[in-house]
Parts: C-alpha cells; sequence; structure tokens
C-alpha cells in the first residue's frame, strides 16, 4: 500500500466533485493525490477509431486540467496522474487497494466513457480492502461546518471504523457523532406498550455498550469530541436524518461471501443513496 489519496475522473460533475475534496484529503494528511482515469477495454459496441481519438484528446484534457485545478488550489500538493485500460470497477478495485483513502463520485452521469456510473462505485466501495468515499456532485443540502456521523453496529466488529473515524476527526478538528439505531424486537411484542420502560431500558444498555466500544478511543484521542446516541429506529433512517447536517458519514461494511455483485449492506446502500454529505465505506474484516 502507498501512502496516497487515489480518486477516480470520468468528467461527470460528480468526479470533478470528488477530485476537489480528495485534493483537500490529500493535503491534510500530507501525502500525494493520484489522479486515475480507466478506458474501458474492450469496447462495446465496437467504437469507430475517430471517435476513439476524440475520447482519448478528452481523457487527457480531463487530466490535464484536474492537475492544475489541483496544484493551483493547493501548490504545495503532489500530484501524479495515470490511465489505466479495462474494466472500470477492477482497474479502480486495485487501485483502492493500493492507497490510504480512494475517492469516486457517487451517481455520476458519465463523461468521457462514463466509467463512474452508480455500479462501479457501489462496486468499488463493496470490494475495496480500504476505506472508499462516495461524493456526490455540490448540493445545498449538504453541511459544510457541520461534524462527522458514524453509525456504529455495537453487535459487529467496528475497530477499524472507529479507527478511521478518531483519525479523520483528529485531522479535520470535527466533532463526532456516533449513532447506533434499533428496534424492539418482535418477542416483545405489546409488552412495549404496556410498559414503555421496557424500551427506555434497552435503550441505555445500548447505550453503555456503545460507550464501552468508544472508551478506549476517547483516551487516545482526548482533543476529539464525541457524543454517542441509542436512537429508536432502523440504522439507515436515522443515519440519512443525520446526515442532512453533516460533512462526512462514515459506516462500515462486513465482507460477505458471495460471488458476485457489490459486498454492500442495506444500510449502507441506503446512506449512499440519500446521503447529501461525503460517504465513506469503512471495510471492517
Amino acid at each position: 500500500m502507498t501512502a496516497q489519496v487515489t480518486v477516480g475522473l470520468d468528467g461527470s460533475d460528480e468526479s470533478l466533485a470528488a477530485a476537489r475534496w480528495a485534493a483537500t484529503q490529500a493535503v491534510l494528511r500530507e501525502v500525494p493525490l493520484r489522479l486515475v482515469h480507466v478506458e474501458e477495454w474492450p469496447n462495446t459496441p465496437e467504437v469507430p477509431l475517430a471517435f476513439a481519438r476524440t475520447l482519448d484528446e478528452r481523457a487527457e484534457r480531463l487530466m490535464r486540467d484536474e492537475l492544475e485545478q489541483a496544484r493551483k488550489d493547493h501548490p504545495d500538493l503532489e500530484v501524479v496522474t495515470e490511465h489505466a485500460r479495462g474494466r472500470a470497477a477492477e482497474e479502480l478495485t486495485a487501485a483502492a487497494n493500493e492507497a490510504d483513502l480512494t475517492v469516486l463520485g457517487s451517481r455520476g452521469l458519465g463523461g468521457v466513457r462514463g466509467f463512474i456510473v452508480g455500479s462501479v462505485s457501489l462496486a468499488v466501495a463493496g470490494a475495496a480492502r480500504q476505506p472508499v468515499v462516495l461524493v456526490r456532485a455540490r448540493d445545498e443540502r449538504a453541511g459544510t461546518g457541520g461534524g462527522i456521523v458514524v453509525g456504529v453496529d455495537i453487535h459487529h466488529p467496528c475497530e477499524a471504523l472507529l479507527a478511521f473515524s478518531f483519525s479523520e476527526s483528529a485531522r479535520k478538528g470535527a466533532p463526532l457523532r456516533f449513532l447506533h439505531g434499533w428496534t424492539l424486537p418482535p418477542s416483545y411484542g405489546y409488552a412495549a406498550v404496556v410498559d414503555p420502560g421496557i424500551g427506555k431500558e434497552l435503550g441505555s444498555h445500548f447505550l453503555g455498550e456503545l460507550d464501552d466500544l468508544l472508551d478506549p478511543w476517547r483516551k487516545r484521542y482526548p482533543g476529539v469530541e464525541v457524543a454517542a446516541e441509542s436512537l429508536v429506529g432502523t440504522p439507515a433512517y436515522q443515519l440519512v436524518e443525520a446526515s442532512q447536517t453533516a460533512q462526512l458519514v462514515i459506516v462500515g461494511r462486513l465482507s460477505r461471501k458471495i460471488p458476485l455483485g457489490p459486498h454492500l449492506g442495506h444500510v449502507a446502500h441506503a446512506v449512499i443513496h440519500h446521503s447529501p454529505a461525503p460517504v465513506a465505506v469503512v471495510p471492517l474484516t
């Protein structure tokens, strides 16, 4: 693995927003920024030679413009470019495995060859061994000065998620808000209606478990402002609601042994599709 921030470019508004966001992250980490463009190969259907040349020229211009923009915005930032040929998801996943952090456009419409479409971004986020951040084009609902929201499932290992969250908070000087969403098990039936205290008792229990997970990290990062909440409701709903004023949302991703498709759970899917803020997906195992 190389100490760098990698960003995929296709010329869509989403990928350009990702490039700007990635450049800032590279500066915060004091590592180089790597701009990657993937030419889908083989082409299907067959692309006429003249059109292929036009695509190559557009790709060159795109990379040159973004290289100049990054250097203009961050004069001391080291920026490198890379052109690749192959299947976009495979090439970007391989690039992501070599980087500290990879940033992709979310819901890109496709520019030069259109490789950063939703399916590709989701595939990379679901397969990469390193964290991947998905960034939308500028959304006025996204909070620029808000804190970092982290979804935590206290029933699964989450050390990688906590490590990433606290280090991001320390770099950005942003407060952390950890959320654990829960619902009463069906076995409780009407007991919760008869005795509302049951819900409060469970909520307090879950919050205690969450605090136990966070205590070692609070001690390791004493300067980080941390809030923990155990909220009634599905985790996806709670995170999407919290994302409206966040500057970053962080979710974990468990490894799933399925042969095809993105290895993302429903919570990550919901947050990626509905959060106006960038969403970081952190592999947990």
